[in-house]
């Protein structure tokens, strides 16, 4: 590979890096080509886009994306390493899991995740356990409803009647 390819995949890679809030790094040494196919297809089915990548190259990439801190990543960056891009932080980390089920790779090497380093597959189970946005948004709304959703439902119940004699009574009171 020319140095000018070289330059082209980092700058790729780079920019790839720059437009994705969520990236893990993992070891996927030992799949054979059957298994690599079968994590290929779970990452397809589940929105996950995984390369496999030189760490040199990655770990230039890494120093030209501005305003993003990757921390120790690049200290992770040894063996071969696939990267895997995802919208949701979690996502990758559940398939992770999944695959593993049935198989000792691929490890967690680290992660970036919406400004968050994680180093080490001790942390998988945490990954697995964060929340998309979505889901946070789903619940703060959940809350927020809740207060309304039990004065209502007071009002619609039997002790409605009473509620609305209370208001009905400081009304004449004030009159």
């Amino acid at each position: 590979m020319t140095r000018q390819e070289k330059d082209v995949l980092i700058s790729d890679l780079a920019e790839r890096l720059s437009e994705s809030g969520v990236v893990y790094l993992t070891d996927i040494a030992d799949l054979n080509a059957e298994d690599s196919g079968k994590l290929r297809r779970l990452c397809f089915q589940r929105q996950v886009q995984l390369k496999v990548v030189k760490n040199t190259l990655l770990a230039k990439a890494m120093e030209r994306v501005e305003g993003k801190n990757y921390g120790e990543l690049a200290d992770v960056l040894k063996g071969n390493t696939g990267i895997m891009f995802s919208e949701t932080g979690n996502a990758p980390a559940k398939l992770i899991k999944e695959f593993r089920k049935k198989s000792k790779k691929p490890l967690l090497k680290g992660a970036y995740v919406e400004e968050s380093v994680y180093i080490g597959d001790e942390n998988l189970d945490a990954l697995v356990d964060l929340k998309s946005r979505e889901e946070l948004i789903g619940e703060i709304i959940t809350l927020l409803q809740s207060p309304a959703k039990n004065v209502i439902s007071a009002l619609k119940g039997g002790g409605g009647d009473k509620i609305a004699g209370l208001v009905k009574a400081l009304e004449e009171r004030e009159s």
